[in-house]
Parts: C-alpha cells; sequence; structure tokens
C-alpha cells in the first residue's frame, strides 16, 4: 500500500509520508520489538526485509513512472532499518535511526524535486522529462545532491547509516552481507539512471517552454541540503 499511497497523495502529503510518518513507525518498532517479538519471529522478518531491498530496488530500475520509482525506493531504505532494529543491538539501533534521518531529508527532496517537474510537464513519465539539465540548469545540482545520497556517496550521513546497518547485520549472520551489498549495488543504478534520465538528453517538444526554478522552489531545496550538508560535517547534532 506505501507505494500507492506515495503516488497517488499530493505532494505535501507523500514529503509528510516520506519525512515524518515513516519515521515514526521506525521508532515504534524501536520502542516495541524488545518485548512483543519474539526471537523465532525474528529471523523470517530480518530475511523478509533484507530480501525486500533487493526486490524494490529491481522494482526501481523497470519503473518509468519518476514518483512511484522513489516511492519504492523508499520502501527498501526502510526495509534496512526495519532489519536493523528487529537485531535490538545499540550499534544497529543507531545506524537505523542516522539512516532514518537521512532518508526522510533525501526522500522528501526527492518527491519535491519531481513534484516540480510534473507541475512543468504534466506527466510523471521520465521519458518525458529529459533533458532538463537545459531548461533549469539550477535545479540540476539539487537533483544530482539528492540522487547521490539517496545511493549513499562517501560521506554522507546516508553511508554512516548503511555502513552501520550492514556491519551489524554481517556480524550477526555473515549471509546477510549479500543481500544488503545486492541492494546498494541496485540502489546506486536506478539513482544514476533516474539523474541521467531527467537531466541529460534533448528537450522534448512539450517543454521547450519549461519555466525556470522559481525562488520558493530553491527555497525549499535548501532547506533539505544545508541539513543533509550540516549533519554529514557533524553527526553529532543526531546525538
Amino acid at each position: 500500500w506505501l507505494p500507492k499511497a506515495h503516488v497517488e497523495a499530493p505532494i505535501a502529503g507523500s514529503m509528510v509520508l516520506a519525512a515524518v510518518l515513516l519515521k515514526l513507525g521506525g521508532y515504534g518498532i524501536i520502542r516495541m520489538a524488545p518485548t512483543n517479538i519474539s526471537t523465532a519471529l525474528i529471523y523470517p522478518m530480518i530475511a523478509m526485509a533484507t530480501w525486500g531491498v533487493i526486490m524494490t530496488g529491481l522494482t526501481c530500475l523497470r519503473k518509468t513512472d519518476l514518483k512511484a520509482l522513489i516511492a519504492y525506493s523508499s520502501v527498501g531504505h526502510m526495509g534496512l532499518v526495519a532489519s536493523a532494529t528487529l537485531i535490538q543491538t545499540p550499534w544497529s539501533t543507531s545506524g537505523a535511526v542516522i539512516l532514518m534521518i537521512a532518508h526522510g531529508l533525501t526522500s522528501s527532496m526527492l518527491f519535491c524535486l519531481a513534484n516540480m517537474l510534473y507541475e512543468r510537464t504534466n506527466t510523471r513519465m521520465l521519458i518525458a522529462m529529459r533533458g532538463m539539465h537545459k531548461a533549469m540548469p539550477l535545479m540540476t545540482s539539487y537533483w544530482l545532491i539528492a540522487s547521490l545520497t539517496n545511493l549513499a556517496l562517501p560521506p554522507t550521513i546516508n553511508l554512516i547509516g548503511e555502513i552501520q546497518i550492514m556491519a551489524t547485520l554481517f556480524n550477526w549472520s555473515p549471509l546477510t552481507i549479500m543481500m544488503t551489498a545486492m541492494g546498494a549495488t541496485i540502489t546506486a543504478i536506478y539513482s544514476l539512471q533516474m539523474f541521467m534520465t531527467t537531466q541529460q538528453g534533448h528537450l522534448t517538444k512539450d517543454s521547450k517552454e519549461t519555466y525556470p526554478a522559481q525562488t520558493r522552489e530553491l527555497l525549499i531545496m535548501l532547506l533539505h541540503a544545508l541539513p543533509i550538508l550540516l549533519l554529514t560535517l557533524n553527526l553529532e547534532l543526531i546525538y
């Protein structure tokens, strides 16, 4: 239901759902997992969560709807958070909290960028949004920041959270490294593919009259990118 809720909701609903409501769910798992989940159930749940990271990544590779692609990417990242919180160690919980904060900023930024393109092209199809670098050159820098943080480029907080989660999963079971590494690789592929498809190439006939980014849109992007940069420079702000 989550990708459908993301796609069908207005932009404000998608941003709040990705940035706030999913984090409330993660907080609930952190608080309730030690008392309500038996040890026998943890193994299949972690297996399904890590397998879900791969399946959502493969789904993103074949999505032509930009908003649906970002929604499935959000689900994949929360699969890592869910698997980390179920292990119930200080290192895994710390990694889950870091990744939730990083994902909240990155996913909300991507949804907002996708809506800006939708307002100008009246479509969510990736093929109809190509060449936006020529029409909105300043927004390309924000697309690059959002795409690179989504794929956990060093030294962003996304990478720190994912590395902590991968380390705890590997310590819990070495077999999980195959699924987490494959998920990270697929995430990098579809994030770069999303950036290149929307920004490179020739403008379509319907996009040649696209107006440039407005001040309010640039301010929203700055309010997303600035916390990511500040937290990357000083991770102790989270604690």
